[in-house]
């Protein structure tokens, strides 16, 4: 009984030892933190007083300095070209008012369309004048409307969801702007051009047409004329054939128009790209240099000579200044 009561005393020593170690243990550790955080406040609040310091020592201008700054400024406000900004926002504003239909054809459509119209193309005589053309392109137009409208009428027994959504778009690109919807698929009929040929050339001056037109000399034959684009049908599509000079491309047009068959057309005009950055034209391609277009017409027209008319820039802004093509004539049809 003794024994057991003596253990209990020791255990009770102990546990008050252990007690009074761990209160006394973090009694000291928060001093520290206490001690810490004093420190870290005043070390901040230091270099909160220094940076305002030197704030305070930087902003402190002389009035000599004042002076020179206002003279500084004046300067570069009296330097700015003014007049060239305003002429750079006033050419921005004239490429943004582009005529366009406010909405993008779906390249699914827009090539639907054009495979359609150069299909009903073949119908039209080769001989049709612009009136004609334009004829053609309001008909086709009236029906592809009258035809989208059916669609849209009958959208309860159509199957897909796509072609009621292209009937849609059609018929808003149909009521709202024509002429552009027939750009954007490639069609574009030229107003009739007149040109006032003027040669004030003195007599006895060599034709500087060859050395223009890269390559060797152009025959007689060729009867080249520079900056000049002639209408007719293809007989050679020119996208994927190319020559190395304009020589070349009317020797082609030669050579076609010998070897024809009794039933297919001969070339009689040839067109050529001269131009390194590629040649306009008024449809959806991307023309480059050494294009060759053999085409034939019955009448050979122009479509444009020398300048693009101002008429035609306004609505075609990439459109350059003068004609890049090189076009000639070779023969009768």
């Amino acid at each position: 009984m003794a024994r057991g009561g003596g253990e209990w005393a020791i255990h009770k020593v102990v546990r008050g030892k252990w007690a009074c170690s761990y209160k006394k243990t973090t009694l000291i550790v928060c001093c520290i933190n206490i001690v810490v955080a004093l420190y870290v406040l005043r070390s901040l609040y230091a270099s909160l007083y220094i940076y305002s310091d030197r704030d305070s020592r930087l902003i402190e201008y002389t009035p000599d300095q004042i002076r020179k700054m206002e003279e500084s400024v004046r300067i570069r406000k009296s330097a700015e070209p003014v007049e060239l900004i305003r002429l750079v926002k006033q050419f921005k504003k004239e490429l943004s008012a582009e005529p366009s239909l406010g909405f993008e054809l779906p390249e699914s459509l827009k090539l639907k369309l054009t495979n359609e119209i150069i299909a009903e193309l073949k119908s039209l005589p080769l001989k049709a004048n612009v009136s004609e053309q334009r004829d053609f392109a309001e008909r086709w137009c009236n029906e592809k409307l009258e035809q989208a409208k059916q669609l849209i009428r009958e959208k309860g027994t159509l199957n897909s969801t796509t072609l009621l959504e292209e009937a849609v778009i059609l018929v808003k690109a149909l009521e709202s702007d024509r002429t552009q919807l027939l750009e954007d698929i490639g069609l574009w009929i030229p107003s009739e051009i007149v040109n006032n040929e003027h040669d004030d050339k003195p007599e006895g001056e060599p034709d500087d047409l060859d050395e223009v037109l890269p390559g060797r000399p152009l025959p007689p034959e060729c009867h080249a004329e520079l900056h000049t684009d002639y209408d007719g049908a293809a007989v050679r599509w020119g996208l994927n054939y190319h020559k190395e000079s304009a020589a070349d491309c009317c020797q082609a047009c030669l050579v076609q128009a010998k070897r024809a068959k009794p039933n297919e057309k001969k070339c009689n005009v040839w067109v050529y790209c001269p131009a390194e950055d590629g040649c306009h034209s008024p449809d959806i391609y991307e023309h480059r240099l050494g294009e060759c277009w053999l085409k034939f017409a019955e009448t050979p027209k122009l479509n444009f000579k020398n300048k693009y008319p101002e008429s035609y820039r306004r609505s075609h802004p990439s459109a350059p200044i003068i004609v890049p093509w090189a076009s000639g004539i070779v023969g009768a049809a």
